[in-house]
């Protein structure tokens, strides 16, 4: 805020709130000056954010949130106030310049948060390890139930349940369990299709605890594998590690990218893998950086990825194995501990 000269921020993204104060409701808007913070939040959550926040005042609203925040901030005339424009839909953005006139000086300020975001600290790193120690027991307890004539809600249901069991808060995301040829889908969910034999299934699932996400991606073949399906699994398993062996301090999330491309572009897969390497993970499945083509971002220790490559076949199916991966001093070290060796069932 002093490099860029702000007297005043406004954080509106949820988990940036709840990185800044500890507060997890939904509703909430944090104003932070440069020796003070105020958190702004409806009357359903006086009990909690009394419980939740110590380091920044509370404040009770009846009514609009930004309008309030907005009469806080017009005390501070002339005062240049950041924003996260990312994070406000176009009317929102527009109610807070009514509320204060032109006596402030909106600066769009996104991504600064994230920014410290993206470096974890030990407390948040012992989170993610038990996330991810939740997600891989999961899918290791549900994989007994994985036969033909199974439906792939019902191994969702299981994995979610185990998960809650350990101590997870629950699912990260929908868990995706996706066979035969909807394993094309690198984002299907778990539908009613029942599992065939010779089908691989793609299991793409991940707890959430205390906030914070793991991100795992499993996938077996239900019966022995055809040579043609091994070959492509070896070649996503080499990429992936080719990816992990190039994830350190000081690299483009590009060059991790590169790493794991350059493997199936040789397997002759290259155009078979429609999404990128992978992405940050933490308090948001999906957060900075992003590894893929033309991201220059540079990666730094503690920063918490994901590694997933994958090939996706029209009318067969797909492959994809995904770990969370943590950028060490030195390189990198897996979070998820699962098997990664292709698993013929039955």
């Amino acid at each position: 805020m002093r490099a860029d000269r702000l007297d005043a921020f406004i954080a509106t993204h949820l988990p940036n709130i709840f990185y800044l104060t500890g507060f997890s409701g939904s509703s909430g808007i944090v104003l932070v000056a440069q020796n003070s913070a105020i958190l702004f939040t409806d009357p359903r959550y006086t009990v909690q954010a009394k419980q939740e926040v110590t380091a920044a005042q509370v404040k009770i609203v009846r009514g609009s949130l930004l309008k309030a925040v907005g009469e806080q901030v017009e005390q501070r005339q002339g005062s240049r106030v950041g924003f996260e424009a990312a994070h406000l839909t176009v009317l929102q953005r527009a109610a807070l310049g009514k509320s204060t006139g032109a006596r402030i000086r909106w600066i769009s300020w996104d991504g600064k948060v994230e920014g410290l975001r993206a470096i974890k600290d030990e407390s948040e790193l012992a989170t993610m390890r038990e996330a991810a120690r939740i997600a891989c027991a999961s899918w290791e307890e549900t994989l007994p139930l994985v036969k033909p004539g199974v439906c792939e809600i019902d191994l969702a249901a299981e994995i979610e349940f185990r998960m809650r069991r350990k101590g997870a808060d629950g699912p990260a995301f929908d868990t995706i369990i996706a066979s035969g040829e909807r394993g094309a889908w690198p984002h299907a969910r778990a539908s009613r299709k029942l599992v065939k034999k010779n089908e691989l299934v793609v299991f793409d699932l991940g707890a959430i605890l205390r906030g914070y996400s793991s991100d795992l991606t499993r996938t077996v073949c239900v019966g022995r594998a055809s040579s043609e399906k091994r070959r492509w699994y070896a070649a996503v398993l080499e990429a992936q590690q080719a990816a992990r062996q190039a994830l350190r301090p000081g690299v483009t999330a590009e060059q991790v990218d590169a790493a794991a491309r350059g493997v199936l572009k040789q397997a002759g897969l290259e155009q078979r893998f429609i999404h990128s390497t992978g992405h940050g993970l933490g308090l948001e499945v999906h957060e900075s950086p992003r590894l893929g083509r033309g991201e220059q971002s540079v990666l730094r220790a503690g920063t918490v990825v994901t590694l997933e490559p994958g090939v996706y076949i029209e009318g067969t199916g797909g492959i994809r194995i995904e770990d969370d991966a943590l950028v060490t001093s030195t390189g990198a070290e897996f979070l998820t501990h699962a098997n990664r060796e292709l698993i013929e069932i039955g």
